[in-house]
């Protein structure tokens, strides 16, 4: 599933599409608003990511001109500001949805696949073995049996799911969840992947979250 990110800052421009490859989609980017408007009148794309503030045209005369051609792409607005009328303004011109800056990686991906399931194009739910993380319904599931998760539990079980059978890092993990600017301890990821295991493993007797010793962790479906 190919994603056009329009971010005229580069660091955070690459940052979105490591993270949004790691997420399983294909990533163009574009740091300029006329270039953005030529990549979406060649390509096509399951969304756009648009900031507003960038050189050659502004994220909002983008979206205006993407309308105009009559592409219904979902575009997602990502922007620093915050006043309610910067985001009337972008809705107005052709946004489906605005995220205000700064941001998690969790929230981001989730209001994305929000707007790709509107147009049927994102997968609900992962499934490893007989454990079922529901991502539309934010529901969490093994063996028939719903498994309460907070927020934050749900979000590192699910970046698991999504590369089940792959060892991800810590730092993938805290990048992927907590954000790319997270500075904080990385035993806040030990602290969850602890309490994933008490609640999805070992009240069915599975070992399905499983640590690779000096690498990072493992979702599988074959229990070690």
């Amino acid at each position: 599933m190919r994603l056009l990110v329009v971010e005229d800052e580069r660091r955070l421009a690459e940052a979105l599409k490591w993270g949004l490859e790691a997420h399983g989609f294909e990533v163009d980017v574009r740091h300029d608003g006329l270039e953005a408007v030529q990549a979406a009148e060649t390509n096509v794309y399951a969304a756009i990511l648009l900031d507003l503030q960038l050189p050659g045209l502004s994220g909002y005369r983008v979206c205006a001109e993407i309308r105009r051609t009559g592409n219904d792409v979902p575009i997602l607005m990502l922007t620093a500001k915050s006043g309610e009328y910067d985001e009337v303004e972008g809705l107005d011109t052709g946004a489906d949805d605005y995220l205000t800056k700064p941001f998690s990686y969790v929230v981001l991906v989730a209001r994305l696949r929000a707007l790709l399931r509107r147009t049927g194009q994102a997968p609900t739910q992962v499934v490893v073995g007989d454990l079922v993380v529901d991502g539309a319904a934010r529901r969490c599931s093994r063996a028939g049996q719903r498994i309460v998760l907070t927020d934050r539990e749900f979000a590192v079980l699910e970046f698991l799911g999504e590369h089940r059978e792959t060892v991800v890092t810590r730092r993938e993990i805290l990048e992927q969840v907590w954000g790319w600017d997270f500075v904080g301890q990385e035993n806040t990821v030990e602290v969850h992947i602890s309490a994933l295991r008490r609640k999805i493993d070992q009240p069915f007797g599975r070992h399905s979250l499983q640590t690779v010793r000096g690498v990072g962790y493992r979702l599988s479906g074959q229990d070690e």
